[in-house]
């Protein structure tokens, strides 16, 4: 049975992080008891918004930090959503509920799902500069986002670190709607999402000040000048 913790005081409120990287330094603050410092324990984000959050995460915890190729496999013209998502050696994870309301064919579906296989590979060249697969055996790793939307893109990423041997799956998100960290906490050990949205609309941006989507460009810059 996995746990979930949030910080209530924050419960379903807007604009409670300036920006992803005050929210990786909460997250860290608030998960610093339990995990600072831990031996057999990785950071692993998602890029590209999880990248900011995890950099910070790993420093405050002060832990090892890598990225985790997982991408949404998106609505046939809608850039912005998903119906699914796939990760790296991973299995592909479907909104099936969606897919029927949208009346997307088998065609359809497999066509975007070929465009992430080959975007998931140009991303690991980018941003894990071909280093070698990840091998997470016997390691807690903490996997981070920046923010929960439907979860799918955060259960392909779960798949893939547990195929890699991760021993515990901690998710760690500064967001998330309660209905999908009850979805991803089925196959998370434990799940932390400082802010939680009991109901109502959501979107990852409302919890941010200053909010824009990542280039791959500023994705880099932030890997070489943490590695540096």
């Amino acid at each position: 049975m996995s746990a979930m913790y949030a910080d209530s005081s924050l419960e379903d409120k807007k604009y409670v992080f300036r920006d992803r990287f005050e929210a990786g330094r909460l997250l860290g603050e608030f998960m610093a008891s339990d995990y600072e410092a831990q031996p057999k324990s990785i950071v692993l984000a998602i890029p590209a918004g999880g990248v900011p959050v995890g950099i910070e995460l790993s420093k405050r915890l002060r832990l090892s930090f890598d990225c985790l190729i997982v991408r949404k496999i998106q609505i046939p013209g809608n850039t912005e959503a998903g119906f699914g998502a796939l990760a790296s050696g991973g299995q592909v994870f479907l909104n099936r509920e969606l897919i029927n309301s949208l009346g997307l064919s088998q065609e359809q579906i497999n066509t975007q799902t070929r465009k992430v296989e080959q975007e998931l590979a140009a991303r690991e060249r980018l941003f894990r500069k071909n280093k070698p697969q990840l091998d997470l055996s016997g390691l807690r790793v903490i996997v981070t986002d920046d923010g929960l939307a439907s979860g799918f893109t955060m259960l392909a990423a779960i798949d893939a670190a547990r195929r890699k041997g991760a021993q515990e799956v901690v998710v760690a998100v500064p967001t998330a709607p309660l209905h999908s960290i009850r979805q991803v906490e089925q196959k998370a050990d434990v799940v932390y999402s400082l802010h939680a949205q009991q109901s109502g609309p959501f979107a990852v941006a409302n919890a941010y000040q200053h909010w824009h989507d990542l280039s791959r460009e500023e994705v880099v810059h932030l890997l070489d000048e943490y590695q540096n």
